[in-house]
């Protein structure tokens, strides 16, 4: 079982910066796939970054070159770096862990979401 908490969430302007965390509970999160999904009001939860137990990232096409995540096992959490954000980045942020990395909504464990708002 792994349970999953985020934070760092809030209002900033277009432009600006913000760094999610994901602190997770249990052991071997190591060995676990980590990834952040958001979902805008009306719209479907989607992939945005993930992280394998290797290190090796992914990222959907529209953050690519400004968002960045990263995971420190010691500290069993993940961050989500975001630079340059846009109006449009504004949703509800989840950290998901499964043990096999994917850009489906198919994980096992979810935290219960940050918001962030990007203000024009």
């Amino acid at each position: 079982q792994v349970q999953l908490v985020e934070s760092g969430g809030g209002l900033v302007q277009a432009g600006g910066s913000l760094r999610l965390s994901c602190a997770a509970s249990g052991r071997a999160f190591s060995g676990y796939a980590m990834a952040w999904f958001r979902q805008a009001p009306g719209k479907e939860r989607e992939f945005v970054a993930a992280i394998d137990w290797i290190g090796s990232t992914y990222y959907t096409d529209s953050v690519k070159g400004r968002f960045t995540i990263s995971r420190e096992n010691a500290k069993n959490t993940v961050y989500l770096q975001m630079n340059s954000l846009k109006p449009e980045d504004t949703a509800v942020y989840y950290c998901a862990a499964d043990l096999k990395v994917s850009q489906t909504t198919g994980y096992d464990y979810w935290g219960q979401g940050t918001q962030v708002t990007v203000s024009s």
